[in-house]
């Protein structure tokens, strides 16, 4: 009986070592556990750039001025309905000065497997999208893309992606204002409120 008992709380004990590699595992896939450091010197977002879809530069700095909402996308994902959501924030809220700006990523369970060509014209053809969108880049981990790792610094905890669509609204001075996860819809009020928070205010002729 105690045999008995001595190899049941081995076994208990191996299955919990087991347990924890694969929730260790799990966080480091999803950038929790580590990521480089910030790059040095920044003090906003526009001090950062991108490669567009398209393969031009595109440094936030032409931004200055306007609010961007940075979201990480893929074309596979249970969230890629919420492109029709980020269009329609888009085109409510451009001439008042909010820029969505699209960030592909296969970080997240290989969901976005294609190329820039490919991504741009799932995009357009299904959703209509014609607000700015970037190279695939990775936005977790320490190769995560610079921007990145500036928020996570800027936010912490908060400040790392967890899975696609993930949303972080960046002021119209560059500063990060809050971000949002996944299960938040580009409509929601929260969201709205807050863009219209730091937005200039809807003028009447």
């Amino acid at each position: 009986m105690l045999v008995k008992l001595g190899l049941g709380k081995v076994l208990q004990r191996v299955r919990f070592m087991q347990l924890r590699s694969l929730a260790l595992a799990g966080l480091a896939a999803a950038g929790l556990l580590a990521s480089g450091p910030a790059p040095a010197g920044a003090t906003s977002a526009h001090d950062f750039s991108f490669i567009s879809i398209e393969g031009e530069p595109l440094p936030l700095e032409r931004y200055a001025g306007k609010a961007v909402l940075l979201v990480n996308t893929a074309s596979r994902c249970g969230f890629t309905p919420q492109y029709a959501g980020l269009q329609d924030l888009w085109e409510r809220y451009r001439d008042r000065g909010l820029v969505v700006l699209a960030v592909p990523s296969n970080d997240f369970l290989n969901q976005e497997p294609g190329s820039s060509q490919e991504i741009k014209e799932f995009c357009e053809v299904h959703f209509g999208i014609d607000f700015p969108m970037t190279e695939k880049q990775q936005v977790i981990g320490r190769d995560a893309h610079p921007l990145y790792r500036w928020i996570a610094a800027e936010l912490g905890r908060e400040g790392k992606p967890r899975w696609n669509f993930h949303k972080f609204l960046i002021g119209p001075d560059g500063a990060v204002v809050t971000g949002w996860g996944s299960r938040t819809r580009p409509l929601a009020d929260a969201v709205l409120a807050e863009i219209e928070r730091v937005i200039p205010p809807q003028t009447t002729n």
